[in-house]
């Protein structure tokens, strides 16, 4: 079966016979550049559709069903909405911060894609610091926010965003205390090397309780990070209007409305990658027959499966419970996430040393 890393690597040597190696690998940039702006606006469409669907399902009603075969084409319809509107900049506004945020978000999440593993021997940059690339980008998300916020010269665009850094910030504790949970274990910060230290095994079945309780901590945290409900406090409706993209409208609000979506499904491509194995099929132990049917499924169904998994329980997470106030959020960081996660990590370390783990 044909499969990514064929692909990539018959390119490859196609452009190598070609072109001499400085213009091979600027081509291949390139080509990846389009690719990820692809990937990105196929997401955003199927992502965006998903979310209308898992909630119309939850609520029990039918959901988009006009445009297109059983509303298939309703995040197409509103793409073309958002590409026809004007859009504005408020007056007092800081003009080039309030036109220049929405392009760092979507940056942002162009360079958390680079070391993700799509498939097998399929990713964009293989580097030995994955983990730590991805806990440092990630936490420049703020600065588009705040940035966004301030320029607006909005009152609830400006809390909205003081909301949002206090959020962001955080809850990366707890994240990143959980992540490292899976650093410990696999002895490595490479996310390929994490991937293949599960190769008997899935980290959240053969680390035990703790790496479960890192499991549920991480969604939970990941969840406040990318400001989804019930922890979006900082576009809180009821309050805030919209809170800090209150003054956007048109292509720059579909910015940040499609950087959400993608930064959702990077910290699920994340999740699955440390805690489920990423592109690594299920497999048990010794089970030679077992493991070797599950061998026949492509790995790039596996990743995307899983990742879809984690990002549907994001979704199910939004339908499910009611907002938070502030002080309830930032308490159930500093009060329970925290001191939980700081435990959690002595325990898994105590683990780790032992080798009590599958």
């Amino acid at each position: 079966m044909l499969s990514f890393s064929d692909i990539s690597k018959f390119i490859d040597s196609w452009l190598r016979d070609i072109f001499n190696p400085t213009w091979t690998m600027v081509i291949e940039m390139m080509i990846a550049g389009v690719c990820v702006i692809g990937l990105f606006a196929v997401l955003g469409l199927v992502l965006v559709l998903m979310e209308r669907k898992v909630a119309a399902w939850i609520q029990i009603r039918l959901g988009p069903n006009r445009v297109g075969p059983k509303g298939m084409l309703q995040s197409l319809a509103d793409t073309v909405k958002l590409l026809v509107k004007e859009g504005m900049t408020p007056d007092g506004a800081d003009k080039f911060l309030f036109n220049f945020a929405p392009f760092i978000a979507m940056m942002v999440a162009m360079l958390l894609m680079a070391p993700i593993a799509f498939a097998k021997d399929f990713q964009l940059w293989d580097m030995n610091i994955g983990v730590l690339y991805f806990s440092a980008i990630s936490s420049i998300m703020v600065i588009s926010i705040l940035m966004a916020g301030w320029a607006s010269n909005n009152k609830y665009s400006l809390m909205g965003a003081m909301r949002s850094g206090a959020q962001i910030v955080s809850y990366e504790l707890s994240a990143g205390l959980s992540i490292l949970a899976i650093v410990v274990l696999s002895g490595s910060l490479n996310l390929n090397d994490i991937i293949l230290s599960q190769a008997d095994g899935w980290w959240i079945f053969k680390g035990h309780i703790p790496v479960i309780i890192s499991f549920i901590i991480f969604i939970i945290a990941v969840t406040a990070e990318t400001n989804r409900a019930p922890f979006d406090l900082a576009e809180a409706e009821s309050e805030l209007t919209a809170g800090f993209h209150t003054e956007y409208s048109g292509m720059k609000f579909a910015l940040f409305f499609l950087a959400e979506y993608i930064n959702v499904f990077i910290v699920c491509a994340i999740g699955a990658t440390l805690f489920l194995g990423g592109w690594m099929p299920f497999h048990i132990g010794h089970w030679d027959a077992f493991n070797h049917v599950m061998d026949y499924i492509p790995s790039s169904v596996w990743f995307f499966g899983k990742t879809f998994f984690l990002i549907f329980l994001i979704m199910w997470f939004r339908w499910t419970f009611p907002r938070l106030r502030i002080d309830q959020l930032l308490n159930l960081e500093w009060r329970f996430l925290l001191p939980i996660s700081m435990f959690n990590i002595l325990l898994v370390t105590l683990m780790a040393i032992l080798g009590w783990h599958f």
